[in-house]
């Protein structure tokens, strides 16, 4: 129940009826949309009982949760708002990312993948989203949609895909990341929100497999989470480019609700050393994911 076909029309001719409280059945079970009890333009979409997705009507540059802040301090370090910035979000729910990026780069032509069609008819109906080309909604698995796509065809992309609290194995292998270095064009950007329990032990695997796909690569997390104290976020990054010629976005990520550090290369393949990468089973199959992000921080 659920899965979707790859490559399935994008969601794009919802009317638009503004964003109502309540609980909807949707493809892969049930979404809630909560009002925001600290700010009255703020929304909160939960997926199946875990928190999705933080949109703000008034200020589409509001980002509540802190691991999308990090992602956009790294977007934002790396592009000019002038730049035609080519987008892929793997993982959609209510597109606050993609609705931040559309506000800060008004030339950016962005895909938003998400396995639920019913999700993405309600969320193109009861947000303001960015219209395609600007913003398309393609309806299919992440994986599938990512090895459809033509070769140095995306600048960014971005996977912030959860099946409860962990991203299907599918889109941490060494076979998906060898088909986003693909897609990327130079210079590009490959960005995953990692979700993991104090051992770190998925987050050490996950930066062995982005370490052998990309020259260089980057790391973003809170003191905290780093150290192995707690369940969190960590957002790991590779490039075929080096990360660390903006001096301001360490600055920036400090400066943060949540202080985080940047790891810059040197830093990501020492905390991967000991680790081996990711692969596919022999036999893979299309994992039910779902695009729900770890939990609030």
């Amino acid at each position: 129940m659920g899965r979707k076909r790859p490559g399935k029309d994008p969601v794009d001719a919802v009317a638009g009826t503004g964003p109502v409280a309540g609980t909807y059945p949707i493809d892969t079970g049930t979404c809630e949309l909560v009002p925001d009890s600290f700010s009255p333009d703020g929304w909160i979409l939960m997926v199946n009982g875990v928190h999705s997705s933080h949109i703000d009507l008034a200020d589409p540059r509001h980002l509540d949760f802190e691991y999308m802040r990090w992602i956009a301090a790294l977007v934002e370090s790396r592009w000019r708002p002038d730049a035609s910035l080519r987008a892929l979000h793997l993982g959609a729910a209510a597109c606050s990312l993609a609705r931040y990026l559309a506000a800060v780069y008004p030339g950016a032509r962005q895909v938003a993948v998400e396995l639920d069609g019913r999700l993405a008819e309600l969320v193109r109906g009861w947000f303001d989203l960015p219209r395609a080309p600007l913003l398309r909604l393609r309806v299919g698995e992440a994986r599938a949609v990512t090895e459809t796509l033509h070769e140095d065809s995306r600048d960014l992309v971005i996977r912030d895909v959860f099946a409860g609290a962990k991203t299907p194995v599918p889109l941490t292998t060494t076979e998906f990341t060898a088909q986003v270095v693909r897609v990327l064009a130079p210079g590009g950007v490959y960005v995953v929100n990692c979700g993991d329990t104090p051992d770190l032990r998925g987050a050490r695997a996950e930066a062995a497999t982005i370490c052998a796909a990309f020259e260089y690569t980057a790391a973003i997390a809170d003191p905290a989470m780093l150290k192995g104290r707690r369940y969190g976020n960590i957002i790991l990054a590779g490039s075929d480019t080096p990360f660390a010629e903006d001096p301001s976005l360490p600055r920036t990520l400090l400066g943060g609700a949540v202080p985080a550090h940047l790891w810059a290369d040197e830093k990501v393949r020492s905390f991967a050393a000991g680790s081996r990468p990711l692969h596919d089973d022999p036999v893979r199959e299309v994992p039910a994911e779902q695009s729900v992000a770890a939990p609030r921080q």
